[in-house]
């Protein structure tokens, strides 16, 4: 079980709890402690909560995409750190999966994962990136969307063999 001390960088949204109650114990706390581990490197990030197929946690500089450093997405058996630039990140532990152009991640399954001492290097790095935008963040957490929004797309019809 998640608990608030006073040593946390910031308490999380309750918008974000109550998202999280739909995951194992396990996973919730794995997503709450990797969020104070970013936010004890970035107190002055940004943080934009999404619920959509999954509690995605989005971290940036200015609340835009583009300004976003990493993000936290939850999966029923593990947590994934994930970089946006991931792909220009170096990787000197040889952690980063991914094959696309920029996105990387790196999968949490255990508390020791979190506290992995190389994950915050990981962490800075995208930081710096991200930094030389020029943005700075206003330390505030913002729940961008409650649950995914219907298509505007008609549905595609599958085709019966």
């Amino acid at each position: 079980m998640y608990i608030v001390s006073a040593a946390m960088p910031r308490p999380p949204d309750p918008q974000l709890l109550g998202f999280l109650e739909a995951y194992d114990p396990h996973i919730s706390d794995l997503a709450l402690a990797l969020r104070d581990v970013i936010l004890e490197e970035a107190p002055d990030a940004s943080e934009s909560i999404y619920q959509v197929y999954t509690v995605a946690i989005w971290f940036g500089f200015s609340g835009k995409m583009k300004d976003m450093f990493c993000y936290i997405t939850t999966n029923a058996k593990h947590v994934n750190l994930g970089f946006p630039r991931g792909s220009t990140l170096p990787d000197p532990n040889r952690i980063l999966e991914g094959d696309g152009k920029a996105m990387r991640h790196i999968k949490l399954r255990t508390q020791q994962d979190v506290e992995r001492p190389f994950l915050r290097r990981y962490i800075q790095s995208a930081m710096e990136q991200a930094r030389r935008s020029g943005a700075t963040g206003t330390g505030k957490s913002v729940v961008k969307s409650e649950r995914a929004r219907p298509s505007k797309r008609p549905a595609k019809k599958l085709r019966r063999k």
